[in-house]
C-alpha cells in the first residue's frame, strides 16, 4: 500500500472536531459536577456519592479520550514529516499506530456514552421511587418514564 502525504493529513479534520466534541463533554460533566458538590454540601445524601462516584469515572475517561486523541494527531503529524522524508516504511507504521489511538479513543467514547446514559437511568430511577413514596401509587411522573412495551 502506498501511502500519500495527503492520507494523515485526513485525520486533522477528524480529530478535531472530535477534539472539541470531547471537550464539550467534559465541560457538560464538569458543570454537573459542581452543581453535584453544592447539593451535597447541603444534604449529604447517599444518592449524590454514588453520582459522584460515577462522573469520577466519565471525567477520567474523557481525560483518556481526548489523550489518545492527541497521540494520534501526534503520530499523523510524524507520520507526514516520515512521507516528507521518503521513509514511507516508517510512515505506514506510524499511520497505523495514529488509527489504533483514534480507534482507542472512540472506543472510550463509547463507554463513557453507556456510562453517561446509566447516570441518567438512575436518576429517572430516583425520581420515580420519590413519585411513588410521596403520592403511593403511579404518578403522573412516573408514567412519563416507564420503559416503552
Amino acid at each position: 500500500m502506498e501511502l500519500q502525504l495527503t492520507t494523515p493529513a485526513l485525520l486533522f479534520s477528524t480529530i478535531s472536531l472530535l477534539l472539541l466534541a470531547f471537550t464539550n463533554r467534559f465541560l457538560a460533566t464538569a458543570q454537573v459536577v459542581r452543581n453535584l458538590y453544592e447539593k451535597y454540601q447541603l444534604s449529604k445524601d447517599e444518592v449524590y456519592v454514588q453520582q459522584i462516584n460515577n462522573l469520577r469515572y466519565r471525567l477520567r475517561l474523557t481525560r483518556n479520550m481526548q489523550f489518545f486523541l492527541v497521540i494520534s494527531l501526534l503520530f499523523s503529524v510524524v507520520c507526514m514529516f516520515l512521507l516528507f522524508a521518503n521513509e514511507h516504511l516508517i510512515a505506514q507504521w506510524v499511520f497505523g499506530f495514529s488509527l489504533l489511538a483514534l480507534v482507542y479513543s472512540l472506543i472510550l467514547s463509547s463507554i463513557e456514552i453507556f456510562m453517561s446514559t446509566q447516570a441518567l437511568e438512575f436518576q429517572l430511577k430516583n425520581i420515580e421511587e420519590k413519585d411513588m413514596a410521596t403520592k403511593g401509587i403511579r404518578g403522573k411522573i412516573s408514567s412519563v418514564f416507564q420503559k416503552p412495551q
